[in-house]
């Protein structure tokens, strides 16, 4: 075995073992900039300009509202910056302005298509409009931000009550373990689609709703592999000897065994994020997710069932969605052959 390598940290040696899986490693960073890229989705794909130089003046429509009368109008409401008399005016000698190359948001309707909605590809919209006008390729652009911090959101939460819950079933063990296992047993056998349907058809839908319903189910799974690490720690010499040094439990827990515990909830990370997105895809296309006017990826599949001559609606949905998933799977692989320590 190369010398240089056994030198290095464990941390450096899983890094060195995750570059040499060159496709998790070339999705990663493809993952990462096309992610980076939706956080600025405004300055991308907006309906309103970026930056306006105005009579000597800057102004960001973006960020703040002007209305109509900052630039030559006759009405105290917001500018329309699709309107020709607030165009005309912005374009007069000595000022510019800077547009979107995309001119279009998630909910901005085209009014002045030449054919009815849903419309195919062409110069004003890359990708079609959907069945209300709105354009495609804003809607996926804000639709994959949406999804992945969503993801990522309820992987977090999961994560932690998992991470929690299996912690003080494998380190405690006994009654605490035999009834909480009881407990998960009862609460796995819930039926979570009756749930969300009923909830839905309760309350209002809205991402925080989601995110709180999912995230009852979502931590269940990973909590079974962290019980099991810690059920496996335990009996550990040197936690025997932290024992009798008198260390406290929270300090065992978090100082020693949860270190030992975290390869399989990393290795499992991008699987969760990838299940966390398709879960959300899912009720959106089913009717049960966010509400209809926010960019949603299965909305715009169920879009594409109900006009099945608009194929532009469906290959565009589904290759966003399947390229996802496939980065996040890929990234997944890597990591777990970058965890195992039995690969040199």
């Amino acid at each position: 075995m190369n010398t240089t390598y056994l030198t290095r940290t464990p941390a450096q040696r899983r890094w060195q073992r995750f570059t040499t899986h060159r496709r998790g490693y070339y999705s990663l960073w493809i993952f990462g900039i096309l992610f980076f890229l939706s956080l600025f989705a405004e300055v991308w794909s907006n309906d309103k300009p970026v930056l306006i130089y105005y009579q000597g003046e800057y102004y960001f429509p973006l960020w703040k509202t002007y209305p109509e009368t900052t630039f030559g109008g006759d009405f105290d409401t917001e500018a329309d910056y699709k309107d020709k008399f607030i165009k005309d005016k912005l374009d007069l000698p000595g000022n510019w302005v800077y547009y979107p190359p995309n001119p279009y948001s998630y909910d901005t309707i085209n009014y002045d298509l030449a054919k009815p909605n849903p419309a195919p590809p062409s110069k004003e919209n890359w990708l079609g409009t959907d069945d209300r006008g709105r354009d495609v390729f804003a809607r996926l652009i804000y639709g994959f931000r949406l999804s992945v911090l969503f993801g990522f959101a309820l992987t977090l939460i999961g994560t932690f009550i998992g991470i929690l819950a299996g912690a003080i079933q494998g380190y405690f063990g006994g009654k605490i373990d035999l009834l909480s296992q009881r407990f998960i047993e009862i609460w796995g056998s819930m039926p979570e689609l009756y749930l969300l349907i009923i909830f839905a058809s309760i309350f209002r839908p809205s991402v925080l709703l989601l995110l709180i319903l999912l995230s009852l189910f979502g931590w269940m799974g990973l909590s079974d592999y962290v019980r099991a690490e810690f059920l496996r720690g335990r009996n550990m010499d040197y936690v025997k000897a932290a024992h009798a040094l008198g260390v406290s439990n929270t300090k065992i827990i978090w100082r020693h065994l949860l270190p030992n515990a975290m390869t399989p909830v990393i290795t499992f990370l991008p699987f969760r994020i990838s299940s966390s997105i398709l879960a959300l895809t899912s009720l959106d296309f089913l009717g049960l997710g966010l509400p209809p006017s926010s960019p949603s990826l299965g909305e715009l599949l169920a879009q594409g069932k109900a006009n099945i001559s608009a194929w532009w609606l469906s290959l565009s949905t589904f290759s966003v969605l399947v390229g996802t998933l496939v980065l996040l799977i890929f990234i997944g692989e890597a990591l777990r052959e970058a965890m195992d320590t039995r690969r040199g």
